[in-house]
């Protein structure tokens, strides 16, 4: 099957009303254990005539042992790139959505550090619900695009360095509790990690408060 190159179709159009759009991509929502993770990836006029970066997909369409080399070529050809966490307490305490745009703060505020005004972009948000400005962020235009992370590819960008960024930690969990098997299952409900809740029970990485027991397998 072919799949569809992300293109800069839609970036190229907003770029005619601000002077830069900030693409965002959320990983690990549906992941029984571990943060959520969203992405942020800042184009502007200059990096839009650029070519897009070869192999930028959606991170579920790049295969895994490319995913870092793509996510490299993502973070050079931005402007700026981050990545924002919430943890499984957090989701556990203000629930998934609101730990989303918790997140998202956060990485709007790495932006800002580097000198990035979010105020001044449109904001293109992965999806259909705008979970950016009920945390607080009510200064900015947010787009939400459904398939963004598809056909978009600053959203494109954004996803692959969430997700690498993720895995990583997911691996390095790993090394601490080994049972749960996260380097390869990255905290989704895979048989192999409900086998190892039903033995072990939770860990303090676990979201406690979601029906783990009847959760379907997400990847």
């Amino acid at each position: 099957m072919v799949v569809a190159e992300p293109r800069l179709t839609l970036e190229r159009r907003l770029l005619r009303e601000r002077p830069i759009v900030i693409a965002c991509d959320e990983v690990g929502r549906g992941a029984l254990a571990g943060p959520v993770a969203v992405g942020v990836a800042v184009v502007d006029a200059a990096r839009a005539r650029k070519r897009v970066p070869t192999g930028l997909r959606d991170s579920k369409l790049v295969p895994e042992p490319r995913r870092a080399e793509v996510a490299g070529r993502a973070a050079e050809w931005v402007l700026h790139s981050a990545v924002g966490w919430a943890s499984s307490a957090e989701i556990d305490d203000i629930g998934i959505m609101r730990a989303l745009g918790l997140a998202t703060a956060r990485a709007l505020a790495d932006l800002r550090a580097h000198g990035v005004v979010p105020e001044e972009a449109i904001v293109i948000l992965d999806g259909n619900y705008d979970y950016i400005t009920p945390a607080g962020e009510r200064g900015l235009t947010v787009r939400p695009v459904i398939k963004a992370d598809r056909d978009c590819a600053s959203a494109a960008a954004a996803s692959v360095i969430a997700k690498v960024a993720r895995d990583t930690l997911m691996v390095g969990l790993h090394d601490e509790l080994p049972q749960y098997n996260w380097a390869s299952n990255k905290g989704y409900a895979s048989p192999d990690h409900r086998e190892a809740i039903r033995a072990h029970g939770l860990s303090p990485h676990h979201r406690a408060s979601w029906s783990i027991g009847d959760a379907p397998t997400l990847f």
